[in-house]
């Protein structure tokens, strides 16, 4: 052997070798490989060694990433040949695998809230309900697989469980992409149906990844409860008999997951922080609202109630209230100053007492009084919504068509959103306005029959089901007014849901004919179908706008478990085809939808822009009212920039 073959290794026992190695340089390096040529040059001995140590370090990088990558390919494979974890022990209740039972109605879930709804949704919205419709299905899921467990006693074998597993994670990912997909494609055709541009934002991997998130949130959370259960009955087992011991733990464990859920997240948690801010707005301002200078309203010179008690609402209600001037000069008449009435939910102390609605109505009364609103030709009672909102467009639609001889009074019952109003106090609404209503017919009825103003009633939302459970029942609506506007009322609306469930054989529930159309019709697109049916129109009338896509007219928790008449044929006219109702998910779909529903433009949605114009029209036209001035007023108030 010769020398150099001796010193083909490096000696270790003095240290590192003069040569390039593994362990040394980098013979990248060039001022390294320059060392070396040059050294090489110098001793010619020394050659054969420079160059082996050269390739040596040439394949060190290779190896080095090999050493690194192997385990990851070892468990790669490994997770593939058995796609799956069993727990080392039952004590486990949080670290353990999925059940592939939860694990597969969870994805059918979160595929099934991919479908089109009501109105078009945002990406990170489909995140959302996908991944509640998600944790639901899983729920539902790991019950029937616990059934199956708790009944039957064979056991799938290992194989028969890798198949399936392997099957899953090969198939749900690239079904999920691509349904995914198409539901981009199917939000551009509902948004071209309900008159939007087909350009859409969808982002799949965050759809899946927000859904993803939350369905890991709400895991985490229910073993997180299922863990302390065990521990408390496992504690209690120490003190009591066994049975006992599970009794009273379940017991405990689901009394503090209701008063957690229902008093601390939903009470000092939700409601709270909707209130501070609903309090916070209500104390403010709109831009542009300004005091008004008009004794005939609410917040004037000589009001009863001062502007800054108003709250927000009604300082956006009173203060946007049309002048004389600029209903003469879109009229070509003389006009009057519009009456405009509003009593605030915080009353002045000298009209409180322990009946608050009470005081409110004979405030408002009073407010009537003062203004003259008895003198004029037509009175309206608005309902409001949950934040004392009243359309601007009902309003001012009215006054313009009778030329400021008009009077509107409202009063607020709360300043919350109408959903938290709906879940804490929606029994105020009709409370409220059942006390007005019958404040201002008792003050009507001691005035001559041919001096008394027209009471007409109008709302939106939930001031519709305000007016509504005013009265109760259709007969008594018909009675009691001399007609009515009505816009989007909530499904659990007593009067709507009296005629929906009597409507005539053969119209859909989403335009309904009721006794013929003798006094009460529906319409989205009023022009034309109000004329529908043919039969005669006798007064008083009560008009219905309802558009097929509203979500707040058919939101009902019956969506949970039946299948609502609204998607039976034929559809609404802005209804997609493609719109599917699976349990559980089209109801969460509908909640979602409510969010967005004023994200389209009328008639679509929650969202009926002019069509007060036809309504009014429709309802009590004043004398010498023609269908030109219907068709240059509807004009006017849809291109008019609205005050709030």
């Amino acid at each position: 052997m010769t020398s150099t073959d001796r010193n083909t290794s490096p000696d270790r026992s003095a240290g590192p070798a003069s040569g390039p190695g593994p362990d040394t340089a980098n013979t990248t390096d060039p001022a390294a490989r320059t060392t070396t040529d040059a050294a090489a040059r110098a001793d010619p001995r020394t050659a054969p060694r420079a160059a082996d140590a050269r390739a040596d370090a040439h394949t060190t990088a290779p190896r080095v990433a090999a050493r690194l990558t192997a385990p990851r390919a070892a468990r790669l494979l490994a997770f593939a040949r058995r796609p799956y974890w069993d727990r080392p022990d039952p004590a486990y209740r949080i670290r353990r695998w999925p059940d592939l039972t939860a694990l597969l109605l969870a994805t059918v879930f979160f595929w099934s809230s991919l479908t089109p709804s009501l109105v078009p949704r945002p990406w990170y919205l489909q995140g959302i309900v996908g991944g509640i419709t998600a944790a639901i299905g899983y729920a539902l899921g790991s019950t029937l697989a616990w059934l199956f467990r708790a009944l039957v006693r064979r056991r799938p074998s290992e194989k028969a469980r890798t198949r399936c597993w392997q099957a899953y994670w090969l198939l749900s990912p690239v079904l999920a992409v691509w349904l995914i997909s198409e539901s981009a494609r199917m939000q551009r055709q509902l948004r071209v149906l309900q008159g939007l541009p087909p350009t859409l934002t969808w982002h799949t991997p965050m759809i899946a990844l927000i859904a993803l998130g939350l369905l890991l949130a709400a895991l985490l959370v229910a073993r997180s409860v299922r863990l302390g259960a065990v521990t408390l009955i496992r504690l209690l087992g120490r003190l009591l008999p066994r049975p006992v011991a599970f009794a009273v733990g379940a017991a405990l464990s689901a009394l503090v997951v209701l008063v957690g859920v229902r008093d601390v997240v939903f009470d000092r948690g939700v409601v709270d922080l909707a209130d501070r801010i609903a309090e916070a707005t209500n104390d403010g301002t709109k831009d542009g609202i300004r005091r008004p200078a008009s004794r005939h309203v609410t917040g004037g010179p000589g009001s009863l109630v001062p502007w800054q008690d108003l709250g927000y609402q009604g300082r956006n209600f009173t203060g946007s209230t049309p002048t004389r001037s600029a209903l003469t000069a879109w009229t070509g008449r003389p006009a009057r100053d519009p009456v405009r009435v509003y009593v605030p939910s915080a009353l002045p102390a000298a009209f409180t007492d322990d009946r608050p609605f009470a005081a409110q109505a004979r405030l408002a009364v009073r407010e009537l009084e003062r203004t003259g609103a008895f003198d004029r030709a037509v009175l309206a009672v608005a309902g409001t919504t949950g934040t004392g909102w009243i359309d601007p467009n009902v309003a001012e639609a009215l006054e313009y068509m009778y030329g400021g001889d008009t009077a509107i009074v409202a009063v607020q019952y709360s300043y919350l959103p109408s959903w938290v109003s709906f879940l804490v106090d929606k029994e105020k609404a009709g409370q409220a306005t059942r006390a007005l209503l019958d404040a201002v017919r008792a003050r009507l009825d001691t005035l001559p029959a041919d001096r008394r103003p027209k009471l007409v009633v109008t709302g939106e939302s939930l001031g519709a089901y305000a007016v509504e459970a005013s009265f109760g029942t259709a007969d008594a609506l018909l009675a009691g007014t001399d007609g009515a506007l009505l816009m989007g009322p909530p499904h659990f609306s007593p009067i709507s849901r009296e005629i929906r469930r009597d409507r005539d054989p053969g119209s859909p529930v989403w335009r309904p004919e009721y006794r013929g159309g003798a006094h009460i019709r529906f319409a989205q697109f009023p022009r034309t179908d109000l004329e529908r049916p043919a039969a005669d129109w006798e007064r008083p009338r009560a008009v219905y706008l309802q558009n097929a896509s509203d979500p707040v007219v058919w939101w009902s928790p019956e969506l949970l478990l039946d299948r609502p008449e609204w998607l039976d044929e034929p559809l609404g006219p802005d209804v997609t085809p493609e719109i599917r109702w699976f349990p559980f998910v089209a109801f969460w779909q509908t909640s979602v939808d409510m969010t967005v529903s004023y994200g389209v433009d009328a008639p679509h949605g929650h969202r009926y822009g002019a069509g007060a114009v036809d309504g009014w029209a429709a309802v009590l036209p004043p004398p010498d009212w023609t269908a030109a001035d219907t068709t240059r007023l509807r004009t006017f108030i849809r291109h008019r920039k609205a005050a709030y």
